[in-house]
């Protein structure tokens, strides 16, 4: 959810991989159903696993559970933001984590607008 924010509200102003450390064999269905509903459309994503690469090419890292299984680069801005995970939850559990994603998104392309003016 928070790639899918990030592209649909960033654009093309910044590069965005999505992927997990345990990625399931599919997206959630009620979470493509609330993201449909905040108007984003992920019904063709698929999960990925999270490589050292993706880690080392990246200027912010945001995790959500990944632990001690996440690759760790020196010089990389790391956000652990702390969630429920939507897996086995039905839409109306997904809203809330949904909408909470999306603000944390917001937040954080403000404070790039903002450094990048600096």
């Amino acid at each position: 959810m928070a790639a899918a924010f990030l592209t649909h509200l960033a654009g093309d102003r910044v590069q965005v991989r999505s992927a997990g450390s345990a990625p399931a064999d599919t997206v959630n269905p009620a979470v493509v159903e609330a993201m449909a509903e905040a108007g984003i459309d992920i019904s063709a994503e698929v999960p990925k696993v999270l490589t050292a690469e993706a880690v080392r090419t990246s200027d912010v890292v945001i995790t959500m559970g990944c632990g001690d299984t996440c690759p760790v680069f020196p010089g990389k801005r790391y956000l652990d933001w702390e969630l429920p995970d939507p897996a086995g939850r039905g839409v109306a559990a997904v809203r809330p984590i949904r909408d909470e994603i999306e603000k944390r998104v917001r937040g954080l392309l403000g404070e790039i607008a903002r450094a990048s003016r600096v």
